[in-house]
């Protein structure tokens, strides 16, 4: 690379890393790690991406972390992934399955990541040939943020819909304690060092410094990249990529939050992680299916990331239409008292709890409610005609213990949520049908034949509960089947759902080593992809949890090794 003349960049770096996501830190922290000067160009003011507002698993099958306890193999793994990923690039899918758990060795040893199993998070198809019931999901270990200083306000914050008392976020193991605090001293006790620990943490800070799920997993890699000497701007955004003196991508324009153009040179690479295409409204509509169309959002932050767009404009390809072009998820939208969009997403926290059944327009049931959130969507674009919105119904037993939607449990007064009409509140069954323009007699025979049933915890129509994940995400308390009771409690409550996603599963095509791939299926020299800007390797597929993570961080990792061994520019 030239180091004068009029077109000569401002500066220049060994690595140039543009999105600040997991993928994005993860391999500015590889190849920090490995000796190279790196910039990480992040285009929001904050870094973490949707990673930030995720649950933070990690899919690493046969991971050293849980092999004491929950027996797992390679083999295993690629006879699930033949049962439930349908298409045919076998590569990358090889070069994870070899890479995955190398990779996490590696970022414990050079960084500040650290994960541990969790070893009762089943497969989201638990019945299939190799699937597991638990241990190849790793999440993050809890983070004190106050290691970070000043930097702690540079990690997004969770989706306040997730955090309680303004800021508090809680882990999985607290839940349970927070249900039973009113019946229970022990969890009594429990959550009050929890109210503790939040108020001194308060004292200090504007939300709480214990951080949990994907925030914990950004704080992580955030240390990490400042640790090693990373150099991090936000607010920037990438252009366009230019090729240098020797063909290879070089060279990025650039631009600052006060509209400053700029040069930044790369003598070994780019690795683009920049997010994905859910915000590009034009790439984003050849992906998801026309029966979703304009009535489909995204739960992620942010504006419109450029990935796609820069590698396409000097000759990458991307991925060919699949099944599914995105993660899917079932979501409520709101507005925030400050006039946000809200973007609920319906993950696991209420639609397998027992007392609950999600409904069509005509008032009838049209899937197993507690099935992944992934295919719940499916089901509903299979249905799109009557199934787009779906209501979720329950009693007010099920609300005060469980929460619906932004809702959360034990919640003093929804009055707020009725009167914005977020939710839906009637005395009988039929008024509630009136007011979400379904049949109320088709209503009521749903909800009889189903309380019929739902007495002896039995669900004869879909089977509900009839599974280990299904039972995992259901209430342990509730026998016997955690995920099936009637609904008889007035009032009842109803929240409508759309078709959502947690990110594109559309995307950049690369190589098993992370190189972007010309039209022709040659690797652009100097040119890296990962996390949600490469092509998932699940090519629509949804087969557990952390499916997204798992990858990012793996094929992050195998960016920033790879591009820190490239030659000199």
């Amino acid at each position: 690379m030239t180091s004068s003349g009029p077109d000569a960049p401002d500066e220049v770096f060994d690595v140039v890393v543009v999105g600040a996501g997991a993928g994005g830190l993860t391999a500015a922290s590889t190849a920090a790690a490995r000796g190279c000067s790196v910039l990480l160009l992040e285009q929001a003011d904050v870094v973490g991406g949707t990673t930030a507002i995720s649950g933070g698993m990690v899919w690493i099958p046969a991971n050293h972390k849980a092999s004491g306890q929950c027996p797992d193999s390679l083999e295993a793994a690629r006879t699930y992934l033949a049962a439930t990923v349908p298409g045919t690039d076998r590569t990358r899918l090889e070069a994870f399955l070899a890479s995955g758990d190398a990779a996490i060795r590696d970022l414990e040893a050079r960084t500040s990541l650290r994960l541990q199993p969790v070893v009762t998070y089943p497969d989201y198809y638990p019945d299939l040939p190799g699937a597991t019931s638990g241990g190849r999901v790793l999440e993050p270990v809890p983070f004190d943020a106050r290691v970070l200083g000043k930097a702690f306000a540079l990690v997004r914050d969770p989706l306040p819909e997730f955090t309680l008392f303004g800021g508090m976020m809680i882990s999985r193991q607290d839940i349970p304690h927070l249900r039973r605090m009113t019946k229970s001293p022990r969890a009594a006790l429990h959550v009050a060092k929890l109210l503790f620990r939040y108020g001194v943490q308060r004292l200090g800070a504007r939300r709480g410094t214990t951080l949990y799920l994907g925030n914990a997993l950004v704080a992580r890699l955030l240390k990490s990249v400042i640790d090693l000497g990373v150099t991090l701007r936000t607010g920037m955004t990438v252009e366009a990529l230019q090729a240098g003196g020797n063909g290879r991508i070089a060279v990025l324009e650039t631009r600052d939050a006060a509209a400053r153009a700029g040069r930044v040179g790369a003598r070994r690479g780019i690795v683009l992680a920049t997010g994905g295409i859910s915000h590009d409204g034009e790439l984003r509509r050849a992906f998801v299916p026309d029966s979703a169309g304009a009535l489909t959002a995204t739960v992620c932050p942010g504006t419109a990331p450029r990935g796609a767009r820069l590698a396409t404009a000097i000759g990458a390809q991307l991925s060919a239409p699949t099944r599914d072009g995105a993660f899917w998820v079932p979501a409520s939208t709101f507005t925030r008292a400050d006039g946000s969009r809200g973007v609920y997403p319906h993950t696991v926290t209420d639609r397998a709890k027992p007392g609950l059944i999600a409904v069509d327009s005509h008032g009838r049931r049209f899937v197993n409610e507690a099935v992944s959130y992934h295919e719940f969507v499916r089901a509903q674009l299979a249905h799109a005609s009557s199934a787009i919105p779906a209501w979720l119904i329950c009693d007010s037993r099920f609300l005060w213990k469980y929460g619906l939607g932004k809702i959360k449990p034990f919640a003093a007064s929804v009055r707020a949520d009725v009167t914005s009409g977020y939710l839906k509140c009637a005395d009988t069954i039929g008024a509630l049908a009136q007011l979400i323009g379904v049949p109320p007699d088709e209503l009521e025979r749903t909800i009889a034949t189903f309380n019929a049933h739902a007495d002896c915890g039995e669900d004869p129509a879909f089977g509900r509960g009839c599974n280990i994940y299904q039972r995992s995400l259901g209430d342990a308390d509730q026998q016997p089947n955690p995920c099936v009771a009637p609904l008889t409690t007035a009032p009842f409550y109803a929240v409508a759902v759309m078709p959502a996603d947690l990110g594109m599963s559309a995307g950049i095509v690369t190589d098993e080593e992370a190189r972007v791939l010309a039209v022709d299926g040659k690797p652009i020299p100097g040119l890296y992809a990962c996390g949600n800007d490469m092509a998932s390797i699940m090519e629509g597929a949804y087969p557990g949890p952390g499916i997204t993570l798992g990858p990012a961080l793996t094929f992050g990792w195998l960016a920033g090794r790879n591009v820190a061994a490239e030659p000199m520019a």
